[in-house]
């Protein structure tokens, strides 16, 4: 029987998921809508099996989600993780988490 996490323990496992730089560029990415894997990788630039990974911790995380689009697969944010107020942040549900103008214009 898998366990419900509690809502501390569900924020408190968001949050850690996105304690890693790349992760955090993953999801800046993701603000600006559904993206599919090599358009993320062209802004993020790390090797694709990495890129794999991070886009796992952070599916199971719940912070994204991922469907087929044909051969390819395409990510987004996922229900109830959005971006905040014009695209500075994302609502995690839990909490928000506000990134600085330059943060998402350099990364």
């Amino acid at each position: 029987m898998i366990q419900k996490k509690s809502p501390s323990e569900d924020c408190a496992s968001k949050l850690k998921a996105l304690a890693d730089p790349t992760r955090l560029a993953i999801v800046r990415a993701l603000l600006k809508g559904p993206q599919h894997v090599w358009r993320i990788n062209e802004e993020v630039s790390v090797d694709q099996s990495l890129l794999s990974h991070h886009l796992r911790v952070l599916r199971d995380a719940g912070i994204v989600t991922s469907e087929r689009d044909g051969k390819a697969v395409l990510y987004g944010l996922a229900r109830g993780i959005r971006g905040s107020s014009r695209k500075k942040g994302i609502q995690l549900g839990c909490c928000v988490l506000s990134f600085e103008t330059d943060f998402l214009e350099n990364g």
